[in-house]
């Protein structure tokens, strides 16, 4: 009786009352109002947040001892030997994040056993609150999963402790993939356990209270870490697990030399796990796509995704599901603390009374108002400092989880904010027997994936339906639990232990394409990810009337935190007769598409790595190879001194007695000639190849310079133009002033920051200024343009900034930027990027600069720099 007594006890603690603030998975809430008024209820700019699902980890307070969470930071003494050394090393930093979410996962399990006890031993009283065969049913397996992890986690912490070359972890892997048959056991009674946790939550209150408030307690040495977490959340983490081993075991083995004892245990590991997720994904996924109607039809959920309304001339974020036999467009409403989250209908329409509209008998489209692509900028920016703060509070000892979490929140708001603002390419589509809708997209491959979907269903024999305002309503309730995407693609949203993708320079090449039945116009686009959306970043020639295109054309891409590339193949339009008045709207139509994966063991190898991606029967062969940032902008001078690559300017304005070096003049004239108004001229990428071309024909001053350039496509000739400045030995506006120039332009006197900034050009040496001023002028004439070009001036900035002025390698080891091991780290490198981005903008923004006016005034001061 006395045992009774104390599981009553439990249960009662269980369904007490919580602190919510702990952690709640929709504070700020995903409300439709608070929205689209981007605004929270304490009145900041945010977007909605979104958690709390099964089929992802809950973002839990998982404390370290510096209020941090999930995996290490490398140690200091973890630095780069040979490449074995190196590879052992981070097998190490692999194995002691895996092992810090390993504890994490083991709470969790205990989280779901603390109910189990008191509710198995009230199951046989005069009160229960579930039967002995409700119980088992929910809890199934639980518990010897538990001990599986507990063994594993107990034998695993000490090699780890006690680190070294000859440390072999590979049979506890194995081991621990041999014993996968208990989540078979799982996986297979899951739908079932499920199903009746809801039913018992629907028919008790107090096992209701009980399973929206499960405590997971934080790491051992985190403090008041504990957070709350739904019972079905918890119930989906073993299958979530098993995903996540098996990842890890890929990296495992990344970084395992093929001689050591550990690989052939850890190939054995994966391969078992690969086969049981083989096994169990078609047993998992049906399980959460399917909703059955009132007349017993079962309802599919074919896509889901987040996607920007324009309604009433302003930009919306919404919720789009694709079932079936509709499409439904939702917000998220507005809850309060620990109430679940509801979906609220905007509209629907039956895709049998769905078209998208055309070309020529389309609406005349809303005012869609297109912020500036500066401004764009300037918030990437913002995010990326943000970025570095937070990682900087990781690292401090005295770095607080509260401080990490308001900037988390903060970067939050302003992502979520470039998500809203980013995309321009329209995605119209049509209810025959009523109104229009307008959605904007960054990415036509996105677009086409959506309308491909739609198209595809629409071939079925689809009937019309009209919901009742029930239908539609259990159909809006369902989303929450079908939905796929769960939250907006923000970098807030992800583990610590998630790559955060690579920055520098991705270089392809596309070769050819082959499987087209028909001859045709053929070209390519490349899109790659940053910041959460895709954007095209080149674009090839059209190849014309062929089957088998050969373009065999080179590009440089930027890569901010991307992991993926697309490649879309497009037939030319040339009818303008088809052409929409809309700029944003690609009318040509796409052939095929495809992408892959930014593997970054695969591409920073130092050679090209060829690959083929697949797409409707065509074949696009491409090569690829990664350059990172810092090698990118590390400035080599050239062995020969001949030509005008990688020569200092003094030598080559000496050598031609000019002023100003023929190549800059010879470009900046052909660019004023017929770029001026190009769209994107120095942003859009040139083809390498002619970049290269143009490069050994300056070298070698040959006498076809002036057909080559007449010739030559102009943003090959922008891109050599601006190779010319990023190879220079060192930058336009020297290393020795580089302290100068970015303690200058911090100056908050005008005057002072005026008679400095003046000062500081009257110090270079006149080859050095005479060109600069030419690139200044041709700068300022090209932003005239602006609203032909798009490019303002501090876009130009942007381009140029970064190549005309940056730190040589001493000023890095005087500790002038931040911590040398940090110079090249991308969030570093973004906020030095600022400072030289606005260097630059002032000298173009500023009234025209005279040589011989500067050289002769006397007002500014001439303190020695």
């Amino acid at each position: 009786m006395a045992f009774f007594f104390e599981a009553v006890c439990a249960i009662r603690s269980l369904i007490s009352p919580h602190d919510h603030h702990d952690f709640n998975y929709n504070t700020d809430g995903y409300d439709g109002d608070a929205a689209e008024d981007h605004k929270s209820q304490d009145g900041s700019e945010t977007m909605p947040f979104i958690d709390e699902s099964p089929t992802i980890s809950p973002s839990l307070c998982a404390c370290g001892p510096d209020g941090d969470a999930i995996s290490p930071v490398p140690p200091e003494d973890l630095l780069p030997g040979g490449d074995i050394e190196k590879g052992l090393e981070m097998k190490k930093l692999v194995l002691s994040g895996f092992l810090a979410s390993e504890e994490i996962y083991i709470n969790q399990l205990e989280a779901l056993l603390l109910p189990m006890r008191p509710l198995k031993a009230t199951a046989t009283s005069s009160q229960p609150v579930l039967t002995i065969q409700q119980v088992e049913t929910i809890f199934y397996k639980i518990q010897d999963i538990f001990e599986i992890h507990k063994e594993f986690y107990d034998a695993l912490f000490p090699h780890i402790q006690q680190w070294d070359e000859k440390v072999a972890v590979g049979h506890l892997f194995q081991k621990l993939a041999s014993q996968l048959g208990v989540y078979k056991a799982f996986v297979d009674n899951y739908k079932t356990a499920v199903e009746t946790a809801e039913k018992c939550s629907q028919a008790n209150t107090q096992f209701q209270k009980i399973s929206e408030n499960l405590k997971v307690k934080g790491p051992k040495d985190s403090k008041d870490c504990n957070t709350n977490v739904t019972m079905e959340a918890l119930l989906y983490k073993p299958i979530d697990r098993v995903t996540r081993s098996t990842l890890v075991l890929h990296d495992l083995l990344k970084h395992t030399p093929k001689d050591h004892p550990d690989f052939p245990l850890l190939q054995d590991a994966l391969r078992i796990s690969q086969n049981f997720l083989s096994s169990i994904n078609e047993e998992i996924d049906p399980r959460r796509t399917a909703v059955t109607t009132p007349k017993g039809e079962a309802r599919q959920l074919v896509k889901d995704g987040f996607l920007v309304e324009v309604s009433e001339g302003s930009r919306k974020l919404r919720h789009v599901f694709l079932f079936t036999d509709l499409l439904l467009c939702a917000k998220m409403k507005k809850t309060s603390a620990g109430r679940h989250q509801q979906y609220e209908c905007k509209w629907y329409i039956p895709l049998a009374d769905l078209t998208f509209q055309l070309l020529d008998d389309s609406d005349v489209l809303p005012h869609i108002q297109v912020l500036p692509e500066h401004e764009i900028e300037e918030m990437k920016t913002k995010i990326s400092v943000i970025k570095s703060e937070i990682q900087k509070e990781k690292k401090a000892l005295k770095g607080q989880s509260r401080n990490v979490e308001r900037l988390r929140k903060k970067m939050n708001e302003q992502e979520s904010w470039l998500l809203l603002h980013s995309p321009t390419i329209p995605f119209r589509i049509h209810n025959k027997h009523g109104k229009s809708y307008l959605f904007l997209l960054s990415s036509d491959y996105e677009r086409s994936e959506w309308r491909e979907s739609i198209q595809k269903l629409q071939r079925k024999d689809l009937q019309t339906c009209q919901l009742s305002s029930v239908e539609l309503q259990v159909l809006t309730s369902s989303c929450f639990k079908l939905r796929t995407v769960h939250n907006i693609p923000v970098t807030s949203y992800k583990d610590d232990e998630e790559t955060p993708g690579l920055y520098g320079f991705l270089h392809v090449i596309v070769h050819s394409a082959k499987g087209f039945k028909e001859s045709a116009n053929l070209y390519c686009t490349l899109e790659v990810d940053s910041y959460g959306y895709f954007v095209s970043k080149a674009k090839t020639r059209v190849f014309r009337d062929t089957t088998e295109p050969q373009w065999n054309e080179e590009f440089e891409i930027e890569l901010e935190g991307s992991q993926c590339l697309r490649i879309l193949c497009y037939e030319k339009c040339y009818d303008k007769t088809k052409l929409n008045k809309d700029d944003n709207e690609i009318v040509d139509i796409i052939m095929g598409k495809g992408q892959v994966q930014l593997d970054p063991q695969t591409v920073q190898s130092k050679n090209w790595h060829m690959d083929v991606i697949e797409m409707n029967g065509i074949k696009v062969e491409f090569s690829m190879k990664f350059t990172s940032r810092d090698l990118s902008l590390k400035r080599t001078p050239s062995k020969k001194q001949s030509g005008v690559f990688g020569v200092k300017i003094s030598v080559v304005t000496k050598r031609e007695r000019s002023k100003v070096p023929y190549i800059v003049r010879q470009c900046i004239e052909e660019v004023e000639k017929r770029g001026i108004d190009e769209v994107g001229i120095y942003r859009i990428s040139g083809v390498a190849t002619d970049i290269q071309a143009l490069k050994a024909a300056f070298d070698t001053n040959s006498k076809d310079i002036l057909v080559m350039l007449s010739d030559m496509d102009i943003n090959a000739i922008a891109g050599t133009l601006k190779l010319y400045f990023r190879e220079l030995p060192e930058p336009l506006l020297t290393d020795r002033l580089y302290p100068a120039f970015m303690e200058g332009i911090a100056l908050s006197d005008p005057a002072a920051k005026e008679n400095c900034m003046m000062h500081l050009l009257r110090s270079l040496p006149d080859p050095n200024l005479i060109t600069f001023l030419s690139l200044l002028e041709h700068l300022k004439r090209v932003a005239d343009n602006e609203p032909i070009n798009k490019m303002s001036l501090h876009n130009l900035g942007t381009v140029f900034g970064p190549t005309l002025l940056r730190p040589s390698e001493s000023e890095v080891t005087k500790g002038h930027i931040t911590l040398a091991t940090d110079i090249w780290s991308h969030d570093v490198m973004a906020q030095v990027s600022v400072t030289w981005v606005q260097v630059l903008l002032y000298y173009l923004q500023h009234p025209p600069i005279s040589f011989a006016e500067l050289k002769r005034n006397t007002l500014y001061f001439s303190t020695d720099v």
